[in-house]
């Protein structure tokens, strides 16, 4: 089992949401953050004052998957986040000790493996 944590560009949402939907990964969750990477830092002029900004807006999203998921996920998330230019953020896949189900009682890759609509 897996988290896999993306932060990236908000104007990216979207297609990353659409490639994960057709690489048939359900369930995440998505954050707006503050963050600092690559980016050149914007200098600006706020009520007469010489602002530095040095966070910038990202989302970061958050999907548990067991294994067969993860190079999908990862794939989805890279095709639709790449546009070629600093700031297009980062994917961690980070290893899951437990994961459990609140509604079901359901334990570990049970847990995060999709199962069909008709079964919930």
């Amino acid at each position: 089992m897996k988290l896999i944590v993306a932060v990236i560009r908000p104007d990216r949402l979207n297609e990353v949401l659409e490639a994960l939907y057709r690489a048939e990964v359900r369930g995440l969750t998505v954050t707006r953050v503050l963050g600092h990477g690559g980016e050149t830092d914007r200098v600006e002029t706020y009520r007469g004052t010489t602002v530095k900004m040095e966070l910038q807006e990202k989302v970061r999203i958050e999907i548990g998957v067991s294994e067969p998921f993860v190079d999908a996920t990862v794939r989805a998330i890279l095709s639709g986040a790449h546009t070629g230019e600093v700031g297009d953020g980062k994917v961690f896949v980070l290893d899951v000790g437990q994961v459990h189900r609140i509604r079901t009682g359901e334990r570990d890759e049970n847990a995060v493996t999709p199962r069909p609509l008709t079964e919930v």
